[in-house]
């Protein structure tokens, strides 16, 4: 078994305008003072990286690196959730979608896919140079408008979704092979993948590629009323990296899952912060140490209540106290008599 590294923690919901929130130096020790070891980067905000550079010159990943070190944080992963989402979209949300593109490709969504896509591949050498394991992001959604069958889906629509989406990404996935680096997609309502079933899909129609797998989050599951611990059980040697974040489902006889519209702080299922909320940590903790996990537990805090400032200073302490630090005997050695094939045999009465 092996200990899981953090704590860690997801700069893209803190970066903010005014300081300590406005640069990456200045976050960095934000939260290195508050105890975090890692952090995962949003490459789509500037003042975070430049993966264009990233992807094309080792010196200046050597001197990102380098820095971070001196305030004491490392990389865990880079994130292009928004890059991610827009290698497949369906037209319905073309224009809510574009806000996450360069202003160049909007109001194109071929163009846009093209430059998502670019991202990927820029983000796969910028892990390579980073020396980075694993990457994460989201899958994008063609299929979403259609997941709840009325009227009756067409015969085959969800396979030519899926088909289309493993065509985007194999290339994609074929590139961060290259540079040695896994995927790990976060499985969020919203995109094609978004549960065990889907992602199962999804690796059909990539060829059960190597490189896909999971950035687990329990937050998603406790929404979708999954199991997320079994998730763990079925998908373990596919999670390739782990968002620690607390949710809550309280179902009343007016709301349920879809929560009828309504805002976050008012929804039956709703992301809080870490402690907050219903997720057992204990058992996921103990599940992903037992299963060899040997990753970073990264806090990505999203909370209707509780201001992003305590959530972070609570975040670290919290993740901290959960990670295990793995036995390397076990509990009953003391007594043991020592072993070998005659002795074995007696005791058989052989």
């Amino acid at each position: 078994m092996k200990t899981i590294k953090g704590p860690a923690i997801f700069l893209a919901q803190f970066m903010g305008d005014e300081a300590p929130f406005n640069s990456l130096d200045t976050i960095a020790a934000y939260m290195a003072d508050l105890g975090y070891k890692g952090i995962q980067i949003p490459t789509w905000d500037p003042r975070c990286i430049d993966l264009k550079t990233a992807a094309e010159s080792k010196t200046y990943c050597d001197e990102y690196k380098g820095k971070l070190a001196d305030i004491g944080v490392e990389i865990t992963e880079l994130s292009s959730h928004l890059q991610g989402q827009l290698v497949a979209v369906h037209p319905a949300y073309d224009p809510m979608f574009d806000g996450f593109a360069s202003p160049e490709v909007r109001n194109n969504p071929a163009a846009r896919t093209e430059w998502a896509v670019q991202q990927l591949m820029w983000a796969a050498k910028a892990s390579q140079n980073l020396g980075l394991k694993s990457h994460v992001t989201f899958s994008g959604a063609l299929l979403w408008p259609f997941l709840y069958p009325w009227p009756q889906r067409p015969a085959g629509l969800v396979e030519t979704g899926f088909k289309e989406l493993g065509k985007r990404w194999t290339p994609i996935l074929n590139a961060f092979d290259e540079a040695g680096v896994n995927v790990g997609y976060e499985l969020h309502p919203g995109e094609d993948l978004h549960d065990g079933i889907t992602f199962e899909m999804f690796l059909e129609a990539v060829g059960n590629h190597p490189r896909a797998g999971i950035n687990y989050d329990p937050s998603h599951f406790v929404l979708q009323q999954l199991d997320y611990l079994q998730f763990i059980d079925f998908y373990h040697e596919r999670i390739f990296a782990y968002h620690v974040k607390d949710a809550e489902f309280n179902p009343t006889g007016k709301q349920g899952v879809y929560s009828g519209f309504q805002g976050w702080a008012d929804r039956a299922g709703r992301f809080r912060s870490l402690g907050d909320g219903q997720v057992d940590f204990s058992g996921i903790f103990s599940k992903l140490s037992q299963y060899n996990y040997d990753g970073w537990a990264v806090l990505e805090w999203e909370c209707c209540i509780k201001s992003p400032v305590q959530g972070a200073a609570e975040g670290a302490p919290f993740i901290a106290d959960h990670i295990i630090q793995v036995t390397e005997k076990a509990f009953d050695d003391f007594a043991g008599t020592g072993t070998d094939e005659a002795f074995n045999r007696k005791v058989l009465g052989l």
